[in-house]
This record gives C-alpha cells, sequence and structure tokens, in this order.
C-alpha cells in the first residue's frame, strides 16, 4: 500500500520539511525541504524515521524518548513533540507534529510529520540562547515551545541564577510580539511609590521633581512583552494595581486621570514560592491565579549535569571568544560533581576566574574556586587505593566518559550498547 500521489504532490511543494511515514516507523516519501534540511539531500525513502533523526536502531519509545507514532496509535489523534534530532549541521531541537491518516477502512494507515528547528535554543557550543540537552532542559524547552505562540501569561519558576531571563526572551522571540520591544521590570527593591511611577509613570507636577510627563513601562512594552522579573517581590499594596491593569487592561500614570490602554503580553517569573506567600496572604491569591496561566519550571543546574560541559564550552566561548579554552579532565570531572547554588551564573563565574588565573589556554584544577578544589581533593573517589561500592564506580566511569564526547548522552549510550532512558537513571543514582 503507498500512500495517495495527491498526498505526496501536496506536501512536495510544502516550505516546511515534512515526511510521510507507515505503520512501521518506515518513511515512504519525504519533500524537498526535509531532503535539503535534514537529510543534506540524500534519499531516505524505506528507512526508519527513528534511524534517520536519532540514529537508534529500535523506536524512540524503546529508547527514552516521546514518540509521537506511539501517542497517536494511542489516541488516534494528532500529536506533537520535541525532539533532538541528528542534521547534516549537528544536532538540532526539532518541534515534530505528527497527524493520522486513516484509511478507508478506518484504520491507520499513514502519518505525516512536519519539522520546524527551534532555532532560539541551541545545543552547540557556539551558540548564544539557551543551551542543553539533558531531559529536564527539553522538558523547559517543549514547555516554552508551547507557550510561546499563544497570548497566555507564562510564569517562570527557578532558583536565581537559572536563566530566567534568557527563557523569558527566548518565549518573546517565538511569539506573534517578536518585532515588538521586551520591557523588563526589575521588581525586586522597588518601593510602593517607585513601582506605581516605573510602571505606569507619571504627569507633570504629580509629585516633587516631577518636572514633566513621564511615560511608564507599561507603556513602553506596547506591542511587545512586560516581563516583570522577580515578581514575588513586589509590594502587597501594589498587587491590587497590578491585578486591576491585568484584569481590565487599562491604566492610569501617577497624578493622571485619563485611563489609558494597555497593549503587551505578560512573561513573570519569581525564585520564591508564590503558594506559600499566598498561604502567608504576603501575596494575593487572586493576583497567584492571573500569574500561573502556565507555569514553566527552570531547573537548577545540580538536575541537569550532563549539560554543564556543554554549557562550560559555551560560557568560555563568550567570556573569551579570542581564545580556544579546554578543560582538563580533573577540572571538568569537579564542574560536573559541584552543586552550584548560583546555579549557571556560578558557573559562569568559576569560568571567568579560571581564565583570568591560566596562563595558557588548558584548565587546570587549580585554576577553579578553592571550595571546587577542596571538594575535588577531599573527594574519596579521587583516591587511587580507596574501596568504592560497583555502582558509585559505575556512575563516575558514566560521567567522565560523558564528558569525554562533551556531553552528548545519546552516543554514548549508543557506544555502551544501553538505552538513553537506562544511561540517565545510572547518572542520576
Amino acid at each position: 500500500m503507498t500512500p495517495p500521489d495527491a498526498l505526496i504532490a501536496y506536501l512536495e511543494h510544502q516550505p516546511d520539511a515534512q515526511i510521510v511515514m507507515d505503520a512501521r516507523y518506515r518513511i515512504v516519501a519525504a519533500n524537498a525541504a526535509y531532503r535539503r534540511h535534514f537529510s543534506d539531500g540524500a534519499d531516505v525513502v524505506g528507512r526508519h524515521c527513528y534511524a534517520v533523526s536519532h540514529g537508534y536502531q529500535r523506536p524512540c519509545d524503546e529508547c527514552g524518548e516521546a514518540c509521537p507514532i506511539h501517542a497517536s496509535r494511542a489516541s488516534g489523534e494528532p500529536s506533537r513533540v520535541l525532539h533532538l534530532h541528528h542534521t547534516p549541521r549537528g544536532e538540532e531541537h526539532v518541534d515534530v507534529e505528527l497527524t493520522p491518516i486513516h484509511a478507508a477502512d478506518g484504520t491507520l494507515a499513514y502519518f505525516v510529520e512536519r519539522m520546524r528547528t527551534v532555532r532560539e535554543a541551541s545545543s552547540h557550543p557556539a551558540a548564544d540562547g539557551l543551551v542543553g540537552r539533558s531531559p529536564a532542559f527539553n522538558a523547559m524547552l517543549e514547555a516554552i515551545r508551547r507557550v510561546a505562540p499563544s497570548p497566555s501569561t507564562a510564569l517562570l519558576l527557578g532558583e536565581s541564577g537559572t536563566g530566567k531571563e534568557l527563557v523569558a526572551h527566548a518565549i518573546h522571540a517565538q511569539s506573534a510580539r517578536a518585532n515588538g520591544p521586551l520591557v523588563t521590570v526589575e521588581c525586586s527593591g522597588l518601593t510602593e511609590t517607585l513601582f506605581e511611577s516605573e510602571l505606569f509613570g507619571y504627569e507633570k507636577g504629580a509629585f516633587t521633581g516631577a518636572t514633566q510627563r513621564k511615560p511608564g513601562l507599561v507603556e513602553a512594552a506596547a506591542g511587545g512583552t512586560l516581563f516583570l522579573d522577580e515578581v514575588g517581590d513586589i509590594p502587597l499594596g501594589m498587587q491590587v494595581k497590578l491585578l486591576r491593569l491585568l484584569e481590565s487592561g487599562t491604566f492610569r500614570r501617577v497624578g493622571g486621570i485619563e485611563a489609558l490602554r494597555a497593549d503587551f503580553r505578560l512573561i513573570a517569573a519569581t525564585h520564591r514560592d508564590l503558594k506559600t506567600l499566598v498561604a502567608e496572604q504576603a501575596f494575593r491569591a487572586d493576583l497567584y491565579y492571573r500569574l500561573a496561566v502556565f507555569p514553566i519550571p527552570l531547573p537548577p543546574l545540580r538536575e541537569r549535569r550532563e549539560d554543564i560541559t556543554l554549557l562550560a564550552e559555551t560560557l568560555l566561548r563568550r567570556i573569551a571568544p579570542r581564545r580556544s579554552y579546554t578543560l582538563t579532565d580533573t577540572a571538568r570531572d569537579a564542574l560536573t560533581h559541584y552543586d552550584y547554588p548560583g546555579n549557571i551564573r556560578e558557573l559562569r563565574n568559576l569560568l571567568e576566574r579560571a581564565t583570568l588565573l591560566a596562563d595558557g589556554e588548558v584548565i587546570q584544577l587549580d585554576h577553579l574556586s578553592p571550595e571546587l578544589v577542596r571538594d575535588a581533593h577531599a573527594n574519596p573517589q579521587d583516591t587511587a587505593d580507596a574501596i568504592l561500592p560497583l555502582a558509585q564506580i559505575e556512575q563516575r566511569y558514566l560521567r567522565w566518559a560523558l564528558g569525554q564526547l562533551c556531553g552528548d548522552r545519546r552516543a554514548l549510550a549508543a557506544k555502551l550498547g544501553i538505552s538513553e532512558r537506562t544511561l540517565y537513571r545510572k547518572l542520576t543514582l
């Protein structure tokens, strides 16, 4: 059974990369956009989709990945996932939309996949945006991809230094308001009076020193996105005014009487537990529910250790773009095992300090902070004659091997002959 000629002809002229697969995961047609972007012009017809996209020998769901065909078979409905695909340019995060095609008797005959590269995030060390390939990172990226095209409010939840502003930029860049401004409001440390005048602006003569009218940040964000950073620090007295702004879409400048129309998409972020603040009556419940339309947890660095080597390489290129710094195995191992209470911001500081201490372009363990050096020397894993549990030795070896492959968990799993899910479990014991 072959797919209808009309379907193949239709897909061939679509601008997005698309393929048709049968129920056995075999590619039966691929349009020009797919051949150009994902196979470098090579013919992929007759090959399994999981082999072409991931280099797997079994379907994605058997290798620790979400499989859109598996999900569509179970529901009979379209499916959408975020995958990390092999491409002629290297690994890329790809938005995969799958549509099932039913035969005349109602059975699932074919599946059409449409693929679009998510360009705001990358697994490449040279990229300037979000960087990672760990399961925790990919889950965050999936949430970004889901909420970005909508007008819904996104609430970014994460510890200090996890990259909340970068995520806000990624959401804005993938939204319908990408051509408009992204205006950031630093809520932490602002008094009630200052917060109101910053947010809403003020009229001439509204208070001593107001010698002329000043538009606020809400007006500055017209046509774009307003990013409230550390929204949990907004003074309680101002929360009701923010709620009124969100519910009515209007505001008044300080000292003004005219109601002005607001036109922005809201992204909020906080490192605080807003539910606890609500229970303690330090944060309004009605405002919380207005903000928490689509919460996005940002994982701390200790929960995405397999990304640390990749992040370190990326940060070193940003810190010293004209140099080619490399890490020794002991330095890489120390960085991978550290818990980073300051998250990515702390990792950047550690690396910047190391580049100043290194005479050449090789960063040694002793170039890192004294705390990391002490931890590494005190670690019993570094003692050659220590008797250690097999599981601990295995985990240390796996982390070393992962570093050798620049954090490529998929490649390591393939070399070890185990699934990526099994490897992840062993790394996080």
